[in-house]
């Protein structure tokens, strides 16, 4: 489901409940999102536990797409189960189920660099092609035990297949076989760690460079960035970076109003991880993308007539772009440095 919340990224996070059949293969749910603490931009765990009792969801769904910490942040990683324990009491106490999404993150808890929510979960999901690195596909994990008196596995069985669920793509399942066995490889833990190492040392060259990074970091995959102190938006430095061949995702942060003009980028670190970067290349990154922003805001104040976004995307790549000389150093740039970490297999 998606989230309300107030840096977007549709966040798995919120609670069901069940409202009414409206078919073989489709329910309805009654949802109610939580939310982060704006201040801070981590997750309001006092107020979810305050919904959760009025509200008694069915089901309580933790997981996230754009969310920079690991649920445990706060209390360090002395007390690395705390804050998941406590899902964990919420949903015991207002008898729901406790589901984890961690599509975003299960190479790195499959690695073991974050926090294993499997103990504490009826039900976790997951993509298998995002930082896994595995084919297009999915798993559903659950407890075989009834849980408040529900058969999950039959549950599950019975809604994914045949409701939901065709024939089964056999080369997909064996790509995902091979993925899960290099998931427990030595050289995957490795990698995973190098992730988050790269991540971070990204994280802290954008606060030296005078960014706001939501949450004033990052424990995972990627880095959230607030553009808005900057008075310019997510939208433009992704059409700017792109023609600069950076690739990366507009985002809302929180307080953001539209989810079409966000104030933020998202920038994942496991790509060029896998393409050999290290700490002082993701350095390099963080040094290009500051001067894409700085090219994208002098972008703006050259438009003129109008503030509108589709304005500012014709007038990129129009012939009255003035900005193109420094477009094409920078992407130059960034080229000379990519070329010399080849892409896998190619």
């Amino acid at each position: 489901m998606g989230l309300d919340l107030p840096h977007g990224g549709h966040l798995s996070h919120g609670f069901m409940t069940p409202k009414r059949r409206v078919s073989g293969t489709s329910i309805y749910f009654e949802s109610m999102p939580y939310r982060l603490d704006e201040s801070t931009g981590l997750v309001d765990y006092d107020m979810l536990e305050k919904t959760a009792t009025l509200f008694r969801p069915r089901l309580i769904i933790a997981g996230a797409s754009a969310y920079p910490r690991d649920f445990d942040y706060p209390r360090m990683r002395k007390h690395i189960t705390y804050r998941i324990d406590t899902f964990w009491k919420i949903a015991d106490a207002v008898g729901a189920f406790l589901m984890m999404d961690m599509a975003h993150i299960s190479g790195l808890v499959a690695a073991s660099v974050v926090a294993n929510h499997f103990e504490y979960c009826d039900i976790v999901t997951t993509t298998t092609h995002k930082s896994l690195r595995g084919p297009r596909g999915g798993m559903i994990f659950f407890k075989k035990d009834p849980v408040l008196g529900v058969d999950l596995e039959s549950a599950i069985n019975n809604a994914v297949f045949p409701g939901l669920q065709g024939g089964p793509h056999n080369h997909t399942i064996g790509g995902l076989a091979v993925c899960l066995k290099h998931a427990r490889s030595p050289e995957f833990k490795a990698y995973q760690n190098q992730v988050v190492s790269n991540c971070r040392a990204l994280a802290n060259r954008l606060v030296e460079l005078g960014y706001t990074v939501v949450s004033g970091g990052t424990d995972n995959h990627l880095v959230l960035v607030d553009l808005r102190p900057l008075g310019i938006d997510g939208a433009r430095v992704k059409k700017i970076l792109d023609m600069a061949s950076i690739t990366l995702n507009k985002n809302s942060v929180p307080g953001d109003k539209s989810a079409l003009v966000p104030g933020g980028i998202r920038i994942g670190s496991p790509a060029m991880t896998t393409r050999g970067f290290k700490e002082k290349e993701f350095i390099a990154i963080g040094d290009f993308i500051h001067e894409g922003v700085q090219i994208t805001i002098d972008a703006k104040g050259l438009v003129s007539g109008s503030s509108k976004l589709q304005e500012f995307l014709k007038f990129a790549v129009s012939s009255d772009f003035l900005l193109t000389d420094k477009v094409s150093s920078l992407r130059s740039r960034v080229e000379a440095l990519t070329t010399q970490f080849p892409i896998p297999g190619v």
